[in-house]
């Protein structure tokens, strides 16, 4: 079995297949990583990916791109990974802050973290991170569906030969997802609404940077400057345009969110049983 850490790690290099998955396998990784959160999963699909790719293209009649052919070996691998999970919830990241209140050592582990002279509060990569996760709630098809088209840039007949969905299927997941990603921004970010339910970029600044030097750069987006005179869909534009524009894997601020989101399943499951069922009521 070959690492996928390094490039130089494939064999075969002359064969040109091999060369065109070399080519896209960084952006497949980090489709990969926004489908799964979680670095060794992410790893162990796109690994399997390129020995089953290897192993069966004798099989490969060039129906559709050998691109296309790959993306459709790793969402079915990561659809497998996926099925065994529990369903992503849209307040993961208010039960892990409140987990994060209760447990005095997860608190101090976050202080400790936030102190290192490497961090530096980005809000653009923070605005990708909390894309991925919003679009985790998403049932799996619709998510799939979004991200090919609107993050990776596929067409509608690629999005069928990867899924494996028929057309009106491929259609509604997109008008779905983004139907429903509209609405769950609108009413938790804060960025864009004063009455938005999602505290999490004003804590991060807190720990991560002075109030003004927050404030500066997060007048600079795009999407903040026109939060009181654009409409929904042209937001979630404005956050698309970020997500294409930022790796999920490798920028400043990516061992912070991959934290994050590999562990807010289980801050989740955590708090809920130390919670009362009735505590909200």
């Amino acid at each position: 079995m070959y690492s996928l850490s390094t490039d130089k790690d494939y064999p075969l290099k002359t064969d040109p297949y091999l060369q065109e998955f070399l080519e896209f396998k960084a952006e497949l990784k980090s489709y990969l990583f926004r489908l799964l959160t979680n670095r060794a999963d992410c790893d162990d699909v796109l690994q399997e990916t390129y020995i089953k790719f290897s192993q069966n293209l004798a099989s490969f009649r060039g129906e559709a791109s050998f691109k296309t052919w790959v993306y459709s070996i790793a969402t079915n691998l990561a659809r497998d990974i996926l099925a065994r999970q529990k369903r992503w919830q849209v307040d993961y990241q208010d039960k892990g802050r409140d987990l994060h209140v209760m447990d005095n050592a997860l608190s101090e582990k976050l202080r400790n973290f936030f102190a290192t002279p490497e961090v530096a509060f980005e809000v653009k990569q923070h605005l990708d991170y909390c894309f991925t996760c919003i679009s985790k709630t998403l049932p799996l098809v619709q998510q799939i569906c979004l991200l090919l088209k609107d993050v990776y840039g596929f067409k509608q007949e690629e999005i069928q030969s990867i899924t494996g969905l028929a057309e009106g299927k491929v259609k509604h997941g997109i008008v779905d997802a983004r139907k429903t990603m509209m609405q769950v921004f609108d009413d938790r970010c804060s960025l864009i609404n004063k009455g938005g339910v999602c505290d999490q970029c004003a804590a991060l600044k807190g720990f991560l940077t002075t109030e003004q030097s927050a404030h500066q750069e997060t007048n600079r987006i795009n999407m903040v400057k026109e939060a009181q005179s654009a409409d929904a869909e042209r937001l979630l534009e404005l956050r698309l345009d970020i997500v294409r524009s930022t790796d999920p894997i490798n920028n400043t601020r990516h061992e912070l969110h991959i934290y994050f989101l590999e562990n807010l399943p289980d801050w989740a499951s955590r708090v809920a049983a130390i919670t009362p069922a009735d505590a909200s009521n």
